[in-house]
């Protein structure tokens, strides 16, 4: 998956709006805690719910990418602005 890409979200006809059950603010924070703080906040979303995380660290990209492979869970969009990568999980 490249950054920048983005699914649909349920009942969109493409606009890719997904509502963020959680948010999580990674900024300034190495890795692995990004990662780290993505998977406690996901323990407590209901599957179907959508995680937001916020990561200053350029190596979120790849861990992000390879979490939601691993896991199962559905790594929904990245993107990156001003050196702020956005993440957006969605939990199986």
């Amino acid at each position: 998956m490249s950054i920048d890409s983005l699914d649909s979200g349920p009942g969109d006809s493409g606009s890719g709006e997904w509502p963020i059950a959680r948010d999580v603010d990674a900024r300034d924070l190495r890795c692995p805690l990004p990662l780290l703080r993505a998977k406690q906040a996901l323990r407590d979303l209901a599957s179907g719910e959508a995680l937001r995380v916020r990561a200053t660290d350029v190596g979120s990209v790849r861990d992000f990418q390879s979490f939601a492979e691993l896991s199962g869970h559905r790594l929904l969009h990245q993107s990156e602005e001003a050196g702020v990568y956005t993440h957006i999980l969605v939990k199986s």
